[in-house]
């Protein structure tokens, strides 16, 4: 799964990507989706993993600078190529802003998650981002959801509670910033939904990175290492790897239906579990693994009947 921090830009990158109608893709463009959706989730576990790796000797709100000052530059590319300056028009200032803080937040979280706990481990706990898109959904934006999503819901909690342990470690172990990140991507994901209906694609792509961006200059003088070249080199994948991840994302996306390529977005944590292997030693333990196919199983129901939900042509009833 990408990472949470990302989400809800690639989202917005997925609007930019299908506003030209598409047909009806065939068994060629699904296995293409397939595979972009694939290469969208190795790339973005590489980012992970440069991302753990630079916080032994970078504090994390240096990290989140330069990731934004790098995804920005995709951003500016989106703005010659779909309008130039009248695509960033906006009545809506403040909540693109809110919406910054949000995501610099949830950034810093997952940056600051990947240094206390194995990177599996929080990839895993990250699993419960759709969880909370399904719970925030009723009181943001007055959505029903019905009994059969609320036990997926309640059984993903469950799984999620089977991996953090909570206890008295719980506040060492990293958990809780995976948690708050996939909070404030839930709520990020929600507030897009909202602000489609008058924002442009590239706005809100745009607005989100570029405000992040201003908010994490203002972290640097509490924080900063110079990076020598190699790690700067390091830092600037980290930046455009992200962006790569997100236009092949929303390839993905735009081949395959949603009930196909989302979910091989959990193929995640099995290059999370080779990555950590390889480069930290790391294994994760059965217990993970149980709670982690808890979390999984959940949101992949979940998918299923919103898949459902979306297809009929009469309201959804009490059983969704």
């Amino acid at each position: 799964m990408p990472r949470l921090a990302d989400m809800a830009t690639s989202w917005a990158w997925h609007r930019v990507m299908t506003a030209f109608v598409l047909p009806t893709p065939d068994v060629r463009d699904v296995r293409y989706g397939i595979a972009y959706m694939c290469a969208a989730v190795l790339i973005f576990s590489l980012v992970n993993a440069l991302a753990k790796w630079l916080t032994q000797g970078y504090p994390v709100t240096e990290i989140a600078f330069f990731r934004c000052v790098f995804a920005l530059l995709p951003c500016l590319y989106l703005v010659m190529t779909h309008g130039g300056l009248n695509a960033l028009r906006t009545k809506r200032i403040g909540w693109h802003m809110s919406r910054a803080v949000l995501q610099f937040a949830s950034m810093t979280c997952m940056f600051a998650a990947f240094a206390l706990m194995p990177l599996a481990d929080a990839v895993a706990i990250s699993f419960s981002l759709p969880l909370f898109i399904t719970a925030l959904s009723v009181p943001m934006l007055g959505e029903k959801v019905g009994i059969f999503r609320w036990g997926a819901v309640i059984v993903g909690f469950i799984g999620v509670l089977v991996m953090v342990q909570p206890g008295p470690g719980v506040f060492e172990s990293g958990a809780l910033f995976v948690l708050a990140n996939s909070i404030m991507g839930a709520v990020l994901s929600l507030a897009i939904r909202r602000m489609s209906l008058t924002e442009s694609p590239t706005a809100l792509t745009t607005y989100q990175i570029g405000f992040a961006t201003l908010l994490s200059i203002a972290f640097l003088p509490f924080g900063w290492t110079t990076p020598s070249l190699l790690d700067f080199c390091m830092l600037a994948a980290l930046g455009l790897g992200s962006g790569i991840g997100q236009f092949w994302w929303t390839q993905a996306m735009r081949l395959a239906p949603a009930a196909v390529a989302a979910p091989f977005q959990y193929t995640a944590m099995i290059w999370a579990m080779i990555l950590g292997f390889l480069i930290w030693s790391d294994l994760p333990t059965p217990t993970l693994l149980s709670g982690a196919a808890i979390v999984v199983a959940s949101g992949l129901f979940i998918l299923y009947r919103e898949t459902i939900r979306r297809a009929r042509p009469t309201p959804a009833t009490q059983g969704d």
